[in-house]
């Protein structure tokens, strides 16, 4: 017999997660913000091939629908950080001279 449930314990990891996650992307300074962008969606894709590989080889209908679900999470994740830091880094090009010198 456990001492601690199972299901405490990764309650437990799930709260610690959220914080650490919390604290981690609010604290971002916004020189960071396009690495740490890529590095989530580096993860976010990891996520997707484990879904994909946890959907595949269960047996359950429940089990099937809930890897297709992460499936999908994931890959919105994904695709909206692409788009995040596509946007970011637009920010930081130079704007062409001749259309600067035309709006004015």
């Amino acid at each position: 017999m456990d001492i601690v449930s199972p299901t405490v314990t990764n309650l437990i990891i799930f709260v610690l997660a959220i914080y650490v996650g919390y604290h981690v992307v609010w604290n971002v300074t916004p020189a960071l913000h396009t690495p740490l962008m890529a590095v989530t969606n580096a993860i976010s894709a990891i996520v997707i091939v484990g879904a994909m590989l946890a959907a595949a080889l269960t047996e359950t209908d429940l089990g099937k629908a809930m890897g297709t679900l992460a499936v999908a999470l994931a890959a919105v994740n994904v695709f909206g950080g692409f788009l995040v830091t596509r946007r970011m880094l637009e920010m930081f090009k130079k704007k062409d001279k001749k259309t600067v010198e035309g709006k004015q």
